[in-house]
């Protein structure tokens, strides 16, 4: 059929000789008008039908629903865990929650503390990066231009953003480093809260294993039951607070069912995906606040709510910063140029390394810089002068083995896994074989064989420096000198509040923590 204008006859042809003479609109309605009326009613009739038949299929095919989102976040868990291979503590929520998920075997987080690797995962930028990586500043700064927290974008995308505790009737903890109003970061702490339909990017935050630990006196685990990494010395108060840290784990599982329990009674399940992932890893001597694997290695698990890879293990090269990029792909949310994370779950990409940095600790100055490949770990020192154990006073009035350590070293008792953590000073360059050296504790920076690879490793993690780390070194003097006044500060109050002086010995030290820790001794039966 021809739409061209043709001469016509009778009441159309007369229509067509008055058009020229009407305005360009009215033309346009008068030529409608005239091939309307020039159509068969009985074609009109068909092509009506065929019409309201399209649109009745595509109204019957709905959008599909958009993606629910939720970070479950433990606070310095490492991977002690049932699922992840540790046979003394009970985990049972978490194990099932593996076996409905994808579990990953070598996610690392950007720092070894809270603040600076909760900033990376809220923002999936390096701390480095932005300015957030020296540990509880005291004036906090605007994030840099053009970054924003990733719930900006997930509001803009018409998810309801929340954070709270496990039961969901309080604030969970942020912790970010830098300038923040958590009333404008989240709409609130229940997902419930949301408008009917209304998808929803939430984190829930679950505070414990941090310390200090918490006792489970109905499954109470052995300390002659465990196993304790050969960088401590085997002694009772190393084995009392490591099943201390394992007993609080199993507070941490039951939280952790409470929470799926209600989402299974929301029925979110089913378009929800959920991430079960730790904030840094172990809070203890050598792990929270160091580089070594110890201290960023952590779970991840994910759940996708039609059960894809359910019961499957990845040994996938993850960094937590990479958490914001996946998330946001899952809701169609294009990611920003600016981030820095990856999108692990698209299949396409795939890290060689993960890249962690560690700086001041509260008022302990330092400077570490690592890079992670699924074999190797390379570390370099900025500050060789200096002790691992420089003073600092979460961990001396926090870590139990750490007094015991000194103790020891002053009595000439620790072996060569244990005596090199504990030296005055440090190598400029560290290099460990993960597969043969997975408690990292021969150095191999200064062995022919490895010069290659301490070369290629060296270089590339000058190019992650080069390219991320934006840092002003040495700080600011007058930040340092809050800092360290503010820290000594609280040394003096902790200590005070333990009942001793600042000046008590490392000896009498030690018989604190004997006494504080085998006061609460549990069950001897073996679990």
């Amino acid at each position: 059929m021809s739409f061209g204008i043709k001469k016509t006859r009778g009441k159309n042809a007369y229509l067509c000789n008055r058009m020229t003479s009407k305005p360009k609109e009215t033309q346009v309605k008068l030529y409608t008008d005239m091939l309307i009326r020039s159509i068969p009613s009985s074609f009109i009739a068909t092509a009506l039908c065929i019409l309201t038949f399209a649109g009745c299929q595509h109204s019957s095919q709905k959008k599909p629903t958009p993606l629910n989102i939720l970070w479950i976040v433990s606070d310095d868990l490492g991977t002690d865990l049932g699922c992840y291979g540790n046979t003394a503590v009970a985990t049972p929520n978490l194990d099932q929650f593996a076996g409905e998920s994808v579990r990953y075997t070598n996610f690392f987080t950007s720092a070894p503390v809270c603040s600076p690797s909760r900033s990376g995962l809220i923002t999936g930028m390096y701390p480095v990066s932005i300015d957030c990586n020296q540990h509880r500043t005291s004036h906090k700064k605007p994030l840099p231009g053009g970054v924003e927290p990733i719930t900006s974008y997930f509001k803009e995308a018409g998810y309801f953003v929340t954070n709270g505790n496990t039961t969901l009737d309080r604030r969970g903890k942020t912790d970010y480093n830098f300038q923040h109003d958590p009333g404008d970061m989240f709409d609130g702490v229940d997902y419930r809260a949301r408008a009917g339909g209304q998808p929803f990017f939430s984190q829930i935050q679950i505070f414990l294993p941090h310390r200090p630990f918490k006792r489970d006196e109905s499954r109470p685990v052995n300390p002659d039951s465990v196993d304790i990494p050969p960088y401590y010395p085997d002694h009772p108060v190393t084995r009392k607070d490591w099943a201390l840290y394992l007993e609080t784990i199993q507070h941490v599982d039951r939280a952790f069912g409470k929470v799926m329990e209600r989402l299974r009674e929301d029925g979110v399940l089913e378009n929800t995906v959920i991430f079960f992932v730790g904030d840094q890893g172990r809070p203890h001597l050598r792990a929270k606040q160091f580089l070594y694997d110890a201290g960023t290695h952590t779970p991840l698990m994910v759940r996708w709510p039609d059960g894809r890879g359910a019961g499957t293990v990845s040994g996938a090269l993850v960094s937590n910063i990479d958490l914001s990029a996946a998330s946001m792909g899952l809701a169609g949310i294009e990611v920003p140029s600016h981030i820095q994370g990856v999108n692990f779950l698209d299949g396409t990409t795939e890290r060689e390394y993960v890249f962690t940095a560690k700086d001041r600790m509260d008022g302990t100055v330092d400077r570490q810089r690592a890079i992670r490949s699924r074999d190797f770990k390379y570390i370099k020192n900025y500050y060789p002068e200096r002790a691992y154990t420089q003073f600092n006073t979460y961990k001396k009035t926090s870590y139990p083995v750490l007094t015991l350590m000194e103790v020891m070293k002053e009595k000439k008792e620790l072996d060569e896994a244990q005596l090199p953590f504990m030296a005055d000073t440090r190598p400029g360059e560290e290099l460990y074989d993960l597969k043969n050296d997975p408690y990292e504790l021969n150095n191999l920076a200064d062995h022919k064989d490895y010069g290659e690879i301490l070369s290629a490793m060296r270089n590339t993690l000058g190019g992650y420096v080069e390219k991320y780390d934006k840092g002003q070194y040495p700080e600011n003097e007058e930040e340092l000198t809050r800092a360290r006044e503010t820290m000594i500060k609280a040394y003096e109050r902790k200590m005070k509040r333990m009942g001793l002086d600042t000046g008590v010995s490392n000896q009498a030290y030690l018989e604190y923590w004997e006494t504080e820790l085998l006061k609460k001794e549990t069950n001897p039966a073996k679990n």
